[in-house]
């Protein structure tokens, strides 16, 4: 018995067919949506999956989870992972000193770097964590780590200039064309 797509409704065929000739949704999902819009217009397994340049049971696992729910089953279930490594404490914790003025803290700099801030986290906190760890935190909590850095701003040495030493002369003025 060939394996085919159950009836659709009007509004799962409007959705169905936006779906699949969407060229702004994920690619898995316009992938999905073209197998059963196939099937809907007639078509078998074996002629669809050379079609879309799958296989065969890609095709049959789709059709069975679209028959039996819907556009909701052609999205991706849930998968299981290693749980989070640092608990929700842990990443509050770090989240709070991200947001500190290092100086607040009797540190001898004015902003944080990611390097600062694991070597900080590991020796004061006793929290061993990797900057590239510590920069998904903080982009996961909707920090842009580069905006918070505050180098732009004041020099954090206020004889910068006397130190610096006069501008070089090497490279001549540039001359305003009236």
């Amino acid at each position: 018995m060939a394996l085919r797509v159950r009836d659709l409704t009007p509004d799962e065929r409007a959705s169905l067919q936006r779906l699949a000739q969407s060229r702004t949704e994920p690619a898995r999902a316009v992938e999905r949506a073209r197998i059963i819009w196939h099937a809907c217009q007639g078509e078998r397994v074996p002629a669809i999956a050379a079609a879309l340049r799958l296989t065969e049971p890609t095709v049959r696992l789709w059709l069975k989870r679209f028959n039996a729910h819907g556009l909701e089953g052609l999205r991706d279930q849930p998968r299981a992972g290693r749980p989070p490594t640092y608990p929700p404490a842990v990443v509050s914790e770090v989240i709070a000193l991200s947001l500190t003025d290092p100086r607040r803290l009797d540190l001898p700099f004015a902003s944080w770097t990611l390097d600062r801030l694991a070597a900080y986290l590991n020796e004061a906190k006793g929290i061993a964590m990797k900057r590239t760890r510590i920069d998904e935190l903080l982009l996961a909590e909707g920090l842009r780590w580069r905006s918070q850095e505050t180098w732009f701003g004041e020099r954090v040495d206020p004889a910068f200039a006397e130190k610096r030493g006069p501008s070089s002369r090497s490279t001549p003025p540039h001359l305003r064309v009236v």
